[in-house]
């Protein structure tokens, strides 16, 4: 396969797990918090990783970036986080090249999230790109890569439909309350952990049931504060859970807790609980089963969840490939420009050194010679000779590699361009 990166002692990774293969547990064993991401960051400057970003989401966690071997990046990940590297092989999955470039538009594009047509994924890889970068961890390539999927994603997003309707986690767990919960507006639901999905979440709540009796707890208060006031609903303290507990119908948790924040433990409960689980790792222990009455539904469930909206995206699917193809074709005529570039500079100097020699050869043995002329002339020559293994190079059935090593060899310039 034809190398595209950037670096002759390397090669581009894309690496890492997903809800196609890793249940909830494991993903919640990689998943990566803000400070783990960091760390990783950190290290891999140390370690000398030339480029690479970093997400992770309730539905995968992944890594872009060059190695001499992809277990440079699998160590990464498993040192900094709670997974293992045989339970990473279970599940994972590795890209090289061209397969780790074609993942990455298809995951910033939407086209391989849990939800077809998903774009959240993109402003992740946005802000793992700023990360990497104040790090010093971005070079061209990895510019120029995140921001033609950028591009595709934008422009998927505008002239296809494959992100038309109301369809995501949120409200997919809205509509699942609907039909599954009797007399909803007579319900208690209480809302813990106030993030992205939990805000996102709630809104739609308000939206489609017209619900005021919704209250919020979340470990910093004046962020479910802001959100309360937005909607108009009630906050109670983070000490008060147990209590708000006991009152709830529905319970919907969306905290980034590592591990476990409600168990059987703080259920004393005196009617039934729906408990919607929408955290990754999950944050609802499975004990809380064990007790009469408790429905326990995880995100990874109400994203299964298909409804006439997803079926009608499907139906954009060959337009947005269509787009990924043309930005994707747009950066691998960058990227075999970039990688030959030096090699037609080199080859350009080397022949001026031959014009050079011949033309201070010939001036001593010509009487009269017009060197200006001559200098003209041979320049002319010179632009037209690596014009054409210019064009020869950037022609799509050329192997590059190949060729670059064959005009370094036959021209004696690997010495110049390395």
């Amino acid at each position: 396969m034809e190398n595209f990166n950037m670096s002759r002692n390397s090669t581009f990774y894309a690496l890492g797990l997903s809800y196609k293969k890793a249940d909830a547990t494991i993903r919640g064993k990689f998943s990566l918090d803000a400070k783990a991401q960091s760390i990783l960051l950190m290290q891999a400057e140390a370690e000398g990783i030339e480029s690479l970003i970093v997400t992770s989401t309730c539905n995968r966690t992944e890594i872009y970036g060059f190695a001499n071997h992809p277990y440079e990046l699998i160590k990464l990940l498993c040192e900094n986080s709670n997974g293992s590297v045989q339970e990473f092989q279970e599940v994972a999955y590795i890209y090289k090249n061209q397969d780790a470039i074609n993942h990455m538009f298809r995951v910033g594009t939407g086209l391989d999230s849990q939800i077809l047509g998903d774009f959240e994924i993109i402003s992740q890889i946005k802000n793992a790109f700023n990360q990497s970068k104040s790090n010093g961890l971005i070079n061209t390539f990895m510019e120029r890569l995140v921001n033609s999927v950028i591009q595709a994603s934008k422009k998927i997003k505008t002239d296809t439909e494959i992100s038309s309707g109301a369809t995501s986690v949120s409200f997919a767990s809205v509509q699942y309350i609907i039909k599954n919960v009797e007399d909803i507006t007579n319900k208690n639901i209480l809302l813990f952990g106030t993030g992205k999905i939990g805000r996102n979440t709630c809104e739609n709540l308000v939206k489609h049931t017209k619900h005021e009796q919704i209250t919020l707890i979340n470990r910093t208060k004046d962020k479910a504060e802001r959100l309360a006031e937005k909607l108009d609903l009630v906050v109670k303290d983070y000490s008060d859970l147990q209590l708000e507990l006991q009152k709830a119908d529905v319970l919907i948790v969306a905290t980034g807790a590592q591990n476990p924040t409600v168990d059987k433990a703080i259920l004393n409960l005196k009617k039934p609980l729906l408990i919607l689980d929408l955290s990754i790792p999950k944050n609802v222990n499975e004990n809380v089963t064990e007790i009469e009455g408790v429905t326990l539904i995880h995100m990874d469930y109400l994203s299964q969840m298909t409804d006439e909206t997803l079926e009608n995206r499907k139906r954009h699917i060959p337009a947005a490939e269509a787009i990924i193809e043309e930005i994707k074709d747009e950066f691998k005529t960058w990227t075999k420009g970039r990688k030959f570039a030096p090699t037609i500079n080199a080859l350009k100097a080397k022949l001026n050194d031959i014009k050079n020699s011949e033309l201070d050869f010939q001036s001593k043995k010509i009487v009269d010679f017009n060197e200006e002329q001559a200098e003209i002339i041979s320049n002319r020559i010179i632009q037209k000779i690596t014009t054409h293994f210019a064009n020869h190079l950037k022609d799509e059935n050329t192997m590059v590699d190949e060729s670059i090593e064959w005009i370094e060899k036959v021209f004696k310039i690997e010495a110049l361009v390395k």
